[in-house]
């Protein structure tokens, strides 16, 4: 196993397709239209990818399931530095996904073996299940798949932690972000909405059409803000954690 981060760029192109489920002509097209760094060359005149590639074309997918056209997707990642890791990638993919519809799809194993890069064991099925990234069906072969979580999914295969420390991991981020989203809620409800609100904005379907306006614009600005808190809660902790060593 590796620690992500830590992995060297040793995909090929194919490799590196298969991986994001892509292919390779679409690959060479998106390093054409600079929406990828180039490949690092090695011996014999190979390009190898790494994982910042797989983050990117993730992210790069994600902005398509969003209706957005090629020349948009190009904007939007010409803002972004070039050596943005694939940890910060992956944050900004998380994002995006945030704002779409729930549309699970099915995959069938052979499928899920080309995205993980290798074929996935039991073991590694039950670590998806468990982070919600896919269900079993009746057929052993197929499977219903979380766009949005498979590709977290996948990244967490590598990470040495045992399948009771993910579901309990996955216990406590949902737990804990119910808690922020009922008690945003009420204060949203009780103090942007508030009374007056209520009584100004009609009944029936007009009080509905301004709810759902108010909210609409309210739901990004807090998803940022959760996200930057929670971004530099971990971290003051991992700094705390990285304290004990040097000392």
């Amino acid at each position: 196993m590796t620690i992500p981060g830590t992995e060297e760029p040793t995909l090929t192109v194919d490799e590196l397709a298969a991986r994001a489920g892509v292919t390779v002509r679409t690959i060479r097209f998106y390093g054409t239209r600079g929406l990828l760094p180039p490949p690092v060359i090695g011996p014999r005149r190979v390009g190898h990818y790494g994982p910042g590639h797989l983050s990117r074309l993730a992210l790069i997918e994600q902005l398509q399931r969003h209706g957005m056209t090629l020349s948009a997707i190009e904007r939007y990642l010409s803002q972004l530095p070039r050596d943005l890791s694939e940890d910060d990638l992956a944050i900004h993919r998380a994002l995006v996904a945030s704002w779409g519809p729930d549309a699970p799809e099915e995959a069938s194993r052979e499928q899920l073996d080309r995205r993980a890069g290798r074929e996935l064991t039991e073991g590694d099925i039950d670590r998806l299940a468990a982070l919600e990234a896919l269900e079993r069906t009746d057929d052993p072969d197929r499977f219903r798949i979380d766009p949005k979580v498979l590709h977290l999914g996948l990244r967490l295969l590598d990470v040495p932690i045992e399948l009771e420390t993910i579901r309990t991991a996955h216990a406590v981020v949902s737990e804990h972000t119910r808690s922020a989203a009922r008690e945003l809620s009420r204060l949203f409800r009780d103090e942007v909405w508030g009374p007056e609100r209520e009584h100004e904005s009609g009944s029936g379907p007009e009080r509905m059409r301004a709810k759902k306006s108010l909210s609409a614009h309210m739901q990004p600005l807090v998803v940022e803000a959760l996200v930057i808190a929670f971004q530099r809660s971990m971290k003051h902790e991992l700094r705390a954690w990285y304290g004990q060593d040097a000392d």
